[in-house]
């Protein structure tokens, strides 16, 4: 029998001669027991789940779940399939169920797992496939993890550390433990962001004190929420490994956009082996759901992989007459067209309808909230929304060697909104103190857009001048188009109140709306498109310090025409609104000294600019918004990777703001602006997440934030994000426990916010704490049965929204549960 001193030889030859595939993976180990192990971590229990797969793909989930180096033959593994692993144990235990049956040997240094098939000398001729620390993965299936130390949000995959800028990621794992299943939903349990209820359907995506309304899928940004009335844009997750997200400026990445920040959504993939997983869940207000989510190889090579995942769901509401309905469906199909190979294919839709209570209730005149029911529906029993989006992915990378990769990819999406709705609100002024001044506001939305986006990045890491280099080479395009219309008409009540809304009104059209008195209707069509190219370079001039340059040029057309229709005048046009912005140059540096492995400062620096569609006296529309992004910060990778931590300050000014001109004469029946407002936030943020301590999953992240206007002739001095918290701190953690209760997962987190501001008047939203918890059973290796509890005191509160004194003050949903049970047979 060979020992460990024996073959460790064997194996740093072949590294050090052989081309290696290398990527992260945190996990635990597990051995057949022929060779002497001399780690103690192979003795400390973990929580492991690996389904039966070729064992390739075992090796690198074990290797995950264990965050152990993992070096074997590629050669050696082929052809051979694991067993199925699952439940709390030693990596020792685990590594020997998985291998049992293989004829594979291993031994073990420190935190290396070495493998090798039949005796020490057989099999070495192939090279060798290494799973290390030297370069990384970032998905997060199967990882059993609230952290990844890598992300693809800046083009190629880097860790955590690498990017001079404040970065979270949302797991799968964490996701499934606290039953997130909507954008909106998920941004609120993570560092820094609010996901706000818009005045539509949909929702807003805020950060640092800003909308951020380009989404990235696959690191493609396409613009997701411009609509001539409201928001509507949503957002399922269950298409989804994770969701990275960038606080902080990201004009390098797609140009114009916000300064707060950038979402990527990355999308389940094809998978390696066969795995089926079955989930049913009930719940609070007839809540009922059911998905399957099934993928695995095609053909008998396993160069074929495909995925698909079917949901529906259905739930009525605490509110009075609200419910909403989804079916979604997702079809993935990955091709490796050679060894260094890759084509992606992957089509979505969604299809929802509701009855939402459109802008929730109105406030009085000084300000307060009526005493009415959280259930309390301010709309009819005929609103009804339905929100069709349907999208297609596609991608293509190429590794020309270990060090270099060119990947392509491009997203389209349709997306297809109707609705009718009453809203009740009180006219601007605020209801009266006997709850009397309500106004019915009757609107029919039909909105149709599409959206396209396009990126193409070479990446490559060199040597030169003795130092290591990596550059960065890309170009994207995004364009916007939409046809959209939409009617409304206001009617006040003279005998309806707050606390006796009349819910049965007359059924509302098109065309009943724009022949109704002081009824009119938009037509709309909107033309953005922009096109950019974009590079960074790295260089390292010595071993503990990086230097990151880049810089991105930026070509931008905008284009809004509108007409309006009443019943007296026809179809009369609007003066268009156009911009053009060419060749705009966005810099970025950043600076990275690493104190020890584990620990590094960052320093950074960006630009943004946001095109205006506001025009001076002379008609001439404003230049645009310029921003800059200052931030500095620490970032720890703990614990052989299993904990990312972070601490931030901040800086963002913004200028050139439009605001109001109209005073002079030039602009007697015209609508004139300046560009000279000017706006500040800063704050810091800190996070921590990953296993913190021996089976405890955390994540925790807190925000201090001020937002401020420090130029504007009306508001200097005043709040400028009136939704933004200055104080955000959000928790949750899972502990799996051992021993006896080995079978047994407890979860409990919360949330907790300082006060926010009435949009339109001087008066406090005040800020809350919500309690949430989870209990899970794993009953069989097959069944896990699962209880979140949401709410858990039963707060009564208002969410952060466009609060105004007529409208959009929304409770937060009561104390609710919802039960799942998930079935994953085993192959």
């Amino acid at each position: 029998m060979s020992s460990i001193h024996e073959l460790k030889p064997l194996f740093k030859a072949l590294v050090m001669s052989r081309g290696l595939r290398s990527r992260r993976v945190l996990a635990g180990l597990g051995l057949v027991c022929v060779l002497p192990l001399s780690a103690q971590v192979m003795a400390q229990d973990v929580s492991i789940d690996i389904p039966a797969q070729p064992l390739p793909q075992a090796l690198q989930a074990f290797g995950q779940q264990t965050n152990q180096q993992v070096i074997y033959n590629a050669g050696d593994m082929a052809g051979l399939k694991s067993t199925r692993v699952s439940g709390t144990m030693s990596p020792q235990a685990a590594i020997a169920e998985l291998l049992k049956g293989t004829g594979v040997r291993y031994s073990v240094e420190g935190n290396t797992l070495m493998l090798v098939r039949g005796s020490a000398g057989e099999g070495l001729e192939l090279g060798a496939t290494t799973i290390s620390a030297e370069s990384v993965d970032a998905t997060t299936e199967g990882s059993n993890s609230y952290t990844s130390n890598a992300v693809t949000l800046g083009k190629g995959t880097h860790t955590l550390k690498e990017i001079p800028q404040s970065i979270t990621v949302m797991t799968r794992k964490q996701m499934d433990d606290q039953n997130l299943v909507s954008l909106k939903d998920a941004v609120n349990q993570t560092t820094g962001i609010v996901g706000l209820q818009g005045v539509g359907q949909g929702m807003i995506l805020s950060s640092r004190g800003f909308q951020i309304d380009d989404w990235q899928y696959d690191g493609v940004p396409i613009l997701r929420n411009n609509y001539s009335l409201g928001n509507w844009a949503t957002q399922d997750l269950i298409f989804f490994d994770r969701l990275e997200i960038m606080r902080g400026a990201a004009g390098l990445l797609q140009g114009t956009g916000s300064p707060g920040g950038a979402v990527n959504l990355v999308r389940k993939r094809g998978q390696s082996a066969p795995t089926v997983t079955l989930t049913g869940k009930a719940g609070s207000w007839d809540h009922y759901g059911l998905q399957l989510d099934a993928g695995g190889p095609l053909n008998q090579a396993g160069n074929i992989r495909g995925r698909v995942v079917i949901d529906e769901d259905q739930s009525n509401s605490f509110v009075d007459y609200a419910w909403s309905k989804t079916h979604s469906l997702y079809g993935a199909l990955d091709v490796d067209l050679s060894e260094d190979t890759t084509l992606g294919f992957a089509v979505s839709q969604s299809n929802g309808e509701s009855r939402g209570n459109i802008r929730g209730l109105p406030r009085y005149a000084d300000g307060s909230m009526p005493d009415v029911s959280r259930s309390t529906y301010t709309g009819a029993r005929w609103n009804r929304s339905e929100i069709d989006v349907t999208t297609y992915y596609t991608d293509l990378e190429h590794r020309f060697n270990e060090d270099w990769a060119f990947k392509v990819g491009a997203v389209y999406m349709t997306e297809d909104n109707q609705a009718k709705n009453q809203r009740t609100q009180n006219g601007g002024v605020g209801l009266n103190p006997d709850g009397t001044g309500v106004q019915y506001a009757d609107f029919v939305t039909d909105f149709q857009s599409t959206k396209s986006g396009l990126d193409m990045n070479l990446n490559g890491k060199f040597e030169a001048l003795s130092m290591e280099q990596e550059v960065m080479l890309g170009g994207n395009f995004s364009q916007l188009e939409t046809d959209d219309k939409f009617a409304r008409t206001f009617n006040n009540s003279s005998s309806d109140t707050i606390f006796d809304l009349n819910n049965n009104r007359p059924d509302i059209s098109y065309e009943g709306l724009i022949n109704s008195p002081g009824g009119r209707g938009t037509l709309s069509k909107y033309d953005i498109r922009q096109k950019g190219v974009y590079g960074t370079w790295r260089v390292k001039p010595i071993d503990d310090l990086t230097l990151v340059l880049g810089s991105r040029v930026s070509w931008y057309d905008f284009s809004y025409k509108s007409k309006t229709e009443t019943a007296a005048n026809g179809i009369t046009p609007n003066e268009p609104s156009t911009g053009t912005e060419t060749g705009v140059v966005t810099p970025y540096g950043g600076i990275i000294y690493d104190l020890s492995r584990e620990w590094a400062v960052y320093a950074s620096y960006t630009d943004i600019f946001q095109p205006q569609t506001e025009h001076d006296t002379s008609g001439t529309v404003l230049k645009p918004i310029v921003g800059t992004n200052y931030e500095v910060g620490l970032k720890g990778e703990l614990m052989d990777g299993r904990v990312n931590t972070s601490l931030a300050i901040f800086r963002y000014d913004h200028e050139n703001r439009a605001i109001d001109d109209s005073s002079d004469p030039a602009c007697v029946n015209s609508d004139c602006s300046s560009a000279s407002g000017k706006v500040r936030s800063q704050g810091f943020d800190a996070e921590i997440s990953g296993e913190v301590i021996d089976n405890l999953q955390l994540f925790a992240g807190y925000t201090f934030n001020t937002t401020k206007y420090l130029e504007d002739p009306d508001n200097e001095g005043s709040i400028y994000s009136t939704w933004t918290p200055k104080h955000m701190l959000r928790v949750w953690g899972n502990y799996q426990f051992t021993g006896d209760w080995k079978r047994v997962s407890t979860g409990l987190g919360f949330t907790t916010q300082s006060h926010t501001m009435v949009y339109d008047y001087d008066r406090e939203i005040p800020g809350y704490t919500v309690w949430n918890a989870r209990v899970g059973y794993q009953l069989t290796p097959e069944i896990a049965l699962a209880l979140n509890a949401n709410n858990l005191f039963d707060k009564t509160y208002l969410t952060s929204a466009y609060n105004q004194l007529n409208g959009n003050n929304n409770f937060g949903d009561p104390r609710n549960l919802m039960f799942s049970v998930k079935y994953t047979p085993e192959f």
